[in-house]
């Protein structure tokens, strides 16, 4: 089926799963010390951009709505926090993390309804609030990296 043609979930769904390969694609074809090139005054670097994504994706999906504590996940306590790669941390090894976060994500989120209410700050949002989030946030952060992709490929020529 087309994703325009789609049942809601099934369009939400798929519009949060095109963001979600564009997010990947950030790190498509940058070395490790391309990804981690500052070129703004902020924290956000390509590979910065993808370890938040999966920050995104566990606090909502496997936090929020599955209900596993922040602690247990490994989340860092502050969003700024979660723009800091480890040392260790490489191309390779960050998109993994965030294919498996994302698939993770998708587990949770087919054991619940789109009406289903969840706890976000003392309020209740449905999973197609989540969704929609989602859609904006990483299509956001989608467009961050492919302006920081595009200056980082155009000063590999010189």
């Amino acid at each position: 089926m087309k994703i325009g043609q789609a049942d809601e979930r099934a369009l939400l769904e798929g519009m949060v799963d095109i963001q979600r390969d564009e997010i990947t694609g950030i790190l498509e074809d940058l070395d490790d010390e391309e990804a981690r090139r500052r070129l703004v005054p902020s924290l956000t670097t390509p590979l910065a951009l993808v370890k938040h994504a999966t920050f995104v994706e566990k606090v909502w999906f496997h936090a929020r709505i599955a209900g596993v504590p922040r602690r247990e996940i490994g989340l860092p306590d502050t969003v700024e926090e979660s723009f800091l790669p480890e040392p260790e941390d490489t191309v390779e090894s960050v998109r993994a993390a965030y294919r498996a976060a994302c698939e993770r994500s998708r587990e949770v989120a087919a054991d619940h309804d789109l009406d289903e209410q969840f706890d976000w700050n003392g309020n209740p949002v449905s999973l197609r609030f989540v969704y929609v989030h989602l859609i904006q946030e990483l299509a956001r952060h989608a467009g961050h990296g492919d302006i920081l992709v595009e200056q980082i490929k155009a000063s590999r020529a010189g």
